[in-house]
């Protein structure tokens, strides 16, 4: 029988390799043939699996291997941890990535996975596969398991920060696209990690159509037990929650979601009200500290087509004096009547005409002039 594929996706440092490692550890209790598959480059998934052991990567071990043209073995990259009060072993995998700024992570994933399937991995007597995905990069290897379906189910991991969530309904948004196009990965559901109580998570998976499978308050005592590569499940009220979750996952009680995510302004709008005003443009006149022109010269500018004649005669109009100026504004640029201007300024129509003559030639002589 073909092993359960269940990828587990969060931002980096919310909990998503504490959650993973609690559950497969939970699995193995149950008795299942259990494998935790690391898809970060810090590989350090498995580290508190095997009580504190950097494994070795696939993406190592692959370069090593093939400078000496060597093939690579299960043995070289698949390892198995014994535990005296455990019915089965936990085997783990990391497959590792560049050094940072040496390469990408995601072509790390997709070359690690062509690796596991040549050999076999997808064939191997094992129950449950977990793959602990880092979420929070756009890189399409990351996304490895969904675009090709190699995970059946998906399951979200998540605290109640916006930034969280934020991973957490892009991971939701990009399951559903690779469903369109032919994917079947199923989205279980999301977990709370470190719950505070505040409900924002809650919030969020209510409006997003997604079930929340687990909330896990935050505990000192399970973070103690992380951080000394022990399982939290040692603790009661930890081990309750997982159990929980890993029964209600083996005999398949939870419905899959067919939440498709929020769009950006229906997400940002749980958090807050969000102005609906376009954002103010910025200009290479002042990005490049250069005088500022007034509004009118803007205007005028931005839509000249003759360029330095127009901006020539704006700096004309503005030398004029005040009644004129505002005389030859109203008629040439507002394009008001001679009538409406003179009810405007409380004048004889004669001598707005007067006005308006007088602009008109000081302009020429200015523009000419100059």
């Amino acid at each position: 029988m073909a092993a359960r594929t269940i990828a587990i996706y969060g931002k980096g440092g919310i909990g998503k390799s504490f959650t993973t490692t609690n559950l497969s550890a939970t699995f193995a209790l149950m008795n299942k043939r259990v494998l935790q598959l690391g898809c970060d480059p810090k590989h350090d998934s498995t580290t508190s699996l095997f009580g504190g052991i950097s494994l070795p990567t696939v993406t190592d071990l692959f370069a090593e291997k093939n400078a000496r043209n060597e093939p690579v073995t299960i043995s070289d990259i698949v390892f198995r941890r014994d535990i005296a009060d455990f019915p089965q072993p936990i085997y783990g995998i990391e497959l590792g990535g560049p050094q940072v700024g040496r390469g990408c992570g995601g072509r790390g994933i997709i070359s690690g996975f062509d690796v596991l399937e040549k050999l076999g991995i997808f064939n191997w007597e094992i129950d449950i596969i977990l793959m602990d995905f880092l979420g929070d990069v756009v890189c399409g290897g990351f996304a490895t398991p969904l675009a090709r379906s190699l995970s059946e189910e998906v399951i979200l991991v998540t605290n109640n920060d916006r930034q969280s969530i934020f991973t957490a309904n892009n991971i939701c948004q990009a399951n559903n696209y690779f469903r369109t196009i032919g994917g079947e990965s199923r989205l279980l559901g999301l977990i709370i990690n470190r719950d505070d109580g505040s409900g924002v998570a809650e919030r969020y998976a209510e409006a997003a159509g997604i079930t929340v499978l687990m909330k896990v308050p935050y505990n000192a005592d399970a973070r103690d037990k992380d951080d000394s590569f022990d399982f939290a499940i040692r603790l009661p009220e930890i081990r309750d929650k997982f159990q929980k979750l890993a029964q209600d996952i083996v005999e398949e009680r939870i419905t899959p979601c067919e939440a498709v995510g929020l769009d950006f302004m229906g997400f940002v709008r749980l958090f807050g009200e969000v102005s609906n005003d376009a954002p103010v443009a910025a200009t290479a006149d002042e990005l490049f500290g250069r005088q500022k022109n007034s509004p009118v010269e803007s205007a005028v500018a931005e839509n000249s087509t003759t360029g330095g004649d127009d901006l020539k005669m704006i700096r004309c109009i503005a030398q004029l004096a005040p009644e004129a100026q505002e005389i030859y504004r109203m008629v040439e640029q507002e394009k008001r009547a001679i009538s409406e201007i003179a009810e405007l300024t409380h004048r004889e129509e004669s001598a707005v005409r007067e006005l308006l003559g007088t602009a008109r030639r000081e302009l020429a002589r200015l523009f000419f002039e100059n």
